[in-house]
């Protein structure tokens, strides 16, 4: 008999700990991977205040039901669910009725807590708050309420609101079914006295949220959609305000009737109450913003919205930091020269003739080597080369294991054997061979370096494609590269991953991950460590999820080191009056992660570091005086950096992100217009220009530069984009990003004269089509089974000028080998395709540049090339003393150059 009493409770906790052993497990491992990472503590954090948010949640709504339940239950003098009297083949005996009862309580109870869990960021915003120091012009309420603590207010609102109709639905059903509510005449229904003091309660309590919903409604018209601009307009401020306070004080008074109504035989009251309710949300919140809409805004809507007009303005502007644009003029005069270009010759040099899109299928082709590398993606950087700033584009050389041959995708093969990419290829931007090909500083496997920039760990463990969990340390060796006829065999040495040296660790991950192969194989020692996470955006939003991340992490080469640098990004779409950018508006889904939801406040606060070795990841924070990223730092303390722990090797490379960039310059095609009669009007919009790209017309991306901006005195790496007029192709204006020192993140934007035609990116397009030598060329390499392809057109900005140059490359037709054939250049009334740049350049300015990047040449006379002869072969003696024999070539091409010339 004892034995029958203990089996239920046995086969509950039996149950529960089944149910539960997945995401206890789970847990654990996690705990691990934290703790090795150094994040342990954000791990706890999380975790104590999800685990408050849930027991909370679920210990309210259960306690709370139950209570409700059993009060109901009281009414009934505890019979048996019936739904009338006399009819005993509906009822149950009571015990069985609490049970199912404390069961389904129970399962509501649970299954709300699971859907708050999210809540606990909110909740540690709002213990956390910090002022932006700004304040809305509606309620001069300061940023900070908006942000983290109006989304907590109404959390408690609707959460109060679904515990209370829970509550009420719970009660209502136990009378109904014990017979304490029933049909009466006509409309009529009868409750038992206990069940209407009840029911009133509940409905009394219910009224209280609603009443601070519509009390907190108005603070959500600084959001309104519905007006001329995005914010509060003057319905909303004039008319909808106010219906707001009168429904928050009628919300109130129903409450006061529903409590009357204990006193007295029938709900009439609040039934009269809610009616009016009803009457009085209809004539203030439909009726009356629309006829005020429609008589006094709409006949006159530049007047009255304007104020509200430059509320939006001025507020957008702020949330996507586009209020200290500096904004100066640009003359687009045609006052290019030769010693104009000399004096430019780093610009010159740096002028991006690979695109993207065809150097990685070069890359590909020439640099993967075996089947189970491959590049995913080519990135822009700059560094110092022979004490010269140096555009180059690389990409890294990851492990592609589903390219593997079926047969070799062993279950060794894939955890054990191939567990890591190799090295990289680097490429100047401006460079080619004979053959058309790109010039790479870096090359092959090993990773071999034409400059003094070595690798002295290639070995890519973590990065963009490594998606797969991985085993190392353990009996058998690890594929390190392909080496003649076999293959280069290493162990890994770093501390990257999480120890297992215990068969309780195996375990763990074996029942975690679904794999009974990590359990029972032998090539486990105690020195084994397990690798996941490391596809790095996963691993670092699996730290920080309340981050965004820009899609696109960038390689580069620090202290002979291989590291990921990635861009994070604070949002929020609680900003009042700032209007939200949305994912369709992105560019080709790159902004997806980003605008995964509506967003009208951003930031790029922190920078990453990820060594691709050992997964090492720190956040720095970037940017002291954003208020979010202030309230992370105070939630999790250990999680971000300062930014003066930033080794200035790191901070060399950061780049302004061209995501950011991108969502900047989307809401600035409006937003540069400050004043509201004209941004009304829509007098000035702008919009990105177009280009054509493998024939077909494309919007122009962002690219980055080493420019000398105009009155400055060196040049700059520079994000940039032109502007065109809306349904326009002209240019209008161009924008730029900094990225060195001091000035990283400031926007400039540079406006041609209104009164001025200068040719935008689809219109230099329209005059290269035009030219009928290059266009016969095209002609003739497309009948001969080779494939044009038409690289980015860039717009130069040189002083006060603007110079166009677009690289043309061929494929054949059934190759993915492109090469670099021409280079057209634009300027003025001139168009030229050349084989190279600097012959473009020749043709229109005279011999300026060549493409080593070295002192421009000077046909002026065949003594004044004897000299330069002369002052180059010195130049080359003393790089070969130095041992610089990248620069010693380049001395020697330019002399072979200048022999050319005088033996004309």
């Amino acid at each position: 008999m004892n034995g029958r009493k203990l089996l239920k409770p046995i086969l509950i906790v039996a149950i529960v700990g089944l149910l539960f052993s997945k995401t206890l497990t789970h847990l654990l491992t996690e705990a691990w991977w934290f703790e090795g990472v150094g994040f342990f503590g954000v791990f706890w954090t999380r975790l104590t205040w999800q685990i408050f948010v849930w027991v909370g949640t679920f210990a309210v709504y259960a306690l709370f039901l139950w209570g409700n339940y059993r009060l109901a239950m009281r009414g009934t003098r505890h019979r048996a669910f019936r739904f009338f009297e006399g009819d005993n083949w509906l009822a149950s005996a009571e015990t069985s009725a609490n049970f199912i009862a404390f069961v389904a309580i129970a399962l509501a109870a649970f299954v709300v807590a699971i859907a708050s869990l999210p809540a606990w960021e909110t909740v540690l915003k709002f213990l956390h708050p910090t002022e932006f120091g700004n304040r809305d012009p509606i309620f001069r309420q300061d940023i900070s309420f908006y942000v983290f603590k109006l989304p907590f207010y109404e959390g408690i609102c609707y959460w109060l609101l679904g515990l209370l109709l829970a509550g009420l639905l719970l009660s209502g059903l136990t009378y109904a079914l014990n017979s304490k509510i029933a049909p009466g005449r006509g409309w009529n229904i009868s409750l038992a006295g206990q069940a209407k003091t009840h029911l009133s309660c509940l409905l009394a309590a219910i009224a209280l949220p609603l009443a601070g919903m519509f009390w907190l409604a108005r603070y959500r018209l600084l959001y309104s959609a519905d007006g001329v601009v995005f914010g509060a307009g003057y319905t909303d401020v004039n008319v909808r305000l106010f219906a707001y306070k009168v429904m928050a004080l009628l919300a109130l008074g129903i409450a006061v009737t529903f409590l009357l109504s204990m006193w007295r035989r029938n709900f009439l009251l609040p039934l009269r109450g809610l009616g009016i309710v009803a009457i009085a949300w209809v004539l203030l919140g439909v009726i009356f913003p629309w006829f005020v809409q429609q008589s006094i805004v709409n006949p006159n809507e530049l007047v009255k919205e304007k104020p509200y007009i430059a509320n939006n303005i001025k507020f957008t502007q702020a949330a996507y930091r586009l209020d200290d644009v500096q904004r100066e003029s640009y003359a687009a005069e045609a006052r290019l020269n030769r010693q104009v270009l000399q004096n430019h010759q780093t610009t010159i040099r740096n002028i991006r003739l690979w695109d993207y899109r065809p150097l990685l299928s070069t890359y590909r082709q020439l640099q993967e080597i075996r089947l189970y590398y491959e590049f995913r993606d080519v990135d822009v950087d700059r560094y110092r080369i022979d004490d010269n700033y140096q555009q180059v584009m690389l990409s890294a050389r990851e492990l592609a294991f589903n390219q593997i041959p079926q047969e070799a995708r062993t279950w060794v093969n894939q955890r054990l054997k191939y567990t890591h990419g190799y090295g990289l290829v680097m490429s100047p931007v401006n460079r080619a061979t004979a053959d058309g090909l790109p010039e790479l500083y870096i090359k092959d496997i090993p990773p071999v370096s034409q400059i003094d920039l070595q690798v002295s760990q290639p070995a890519i463990y973590y990065g963009e494609q490594t998606d797969n969990y991985i085993f190392t340390g353990t009996t058998t060796d690890e594929f390190d590269y392909p080496q003649g006829d076999g293959n280069a065999l290493t162990r890994y040495r770093g501390q990257g991953g999480v120890a297992i040296p215990s068969l309780w660790h195996r375990l763990a991950y074996a029942y975690d991950l679904g794999s009974l192969q990590i359990l029972i194989s032998n090539y486990f020692t105690n020195q084994s460590r397990i690798h996941y996470y490391r596809q790095i955006q996963e691993r670092i939003s699996h730290i920080a999820p309340f981050l965004r991340y820009d899609s696109d992490p960038y390689l580069v080469v620090i202290d002979g080191r291989l590291q990921w640098i990635l861009d994070a990004y604070t949002v929020s779409d609680r900003y009042p009056y700032s209007k939200p950018v949305n994912p369709s508006q992105g560019d080709g889904g790159k902004l997806t992660e980003i605008l995964r939801d509506r967003v009208n406040y951003i930031r790029n606060s922190v920078k990453i570091l990820v060594d691709a070795y050992d997964g090492t990841v720190r956040f720095f924070a970037v940017d002291e005086t954003d208020p979010l990223l202030a309230t992370y730092r105070k939630i999790f303390p250990n999680l971000f950096e300062a930014s003066t722990a930033i080794p200035e090797a790191v901070k060399a490379h950061f780049r302004y992100p061209q995501d950011l960039f991108v969502i900047q310059a989307q809401v600035y095609l409006a937003y540069h217009m400050t004043d509201p009669e004209v941004f009304y009007n829509r007098e000035d919009l702008w919009n990105f220009p177009m280009q054509i790209y493998e024939g077909n017309p494309v919007r122009m991306e962002p690219y980055y530069v080493l420019v000398r901006l105009p009155g400055r005195e060196e040049a700059e790496f520079l994000l940039i984009l032109p502007f065109t007029p809306a349904n326009k192709d002209n240019a209008i204006a161009w924008m730029a990003a900094r990225s060195n020192g001091k000035d990283y993140g400031k926007l400039l934007l540079y406006e041609f004269p209104k009164q001025k035609l200068v040719y935008g990116p689809r219109q230099i397009e329209a005059r290269i089509d035009q030219e009928p030598q290059i266009s016969q060329q095209f002609s003739l390499w497309n009948q001969a089974g080779s494939r044009v392809i038409r690289g980015d057109l860039l717009v130069i900005p040189i002083e006060q000028s603007l110079l166009y140059v677009e690289p043309v490359y061929l494929r054949a037709e059934q190759g993915e080998l492109p090469q670099l054939k021409r280079a057209i250049v634009v300027y003025d009334q001139a168009v030229v395709m050349e084989d190279s740049l600097s012959k473009s350049l020749a043709a229109i300015f005279g011999r300026v540049e060549s493409e080593t990047g070295l002192p421009a040449l000077r046909n002026e006379g065949s003594s004044r090339l004897a000299q330069s002869a002369l002052e180059t072969y010195q130049n080359a003696q003393e790089a070969l003393k130095r041992g610089n024999w990248a620069e010693y070539g380049r001395y020697q091409e330019q002399l072979q150059e200048i022999l050319e010339q005088l033996s004309k």
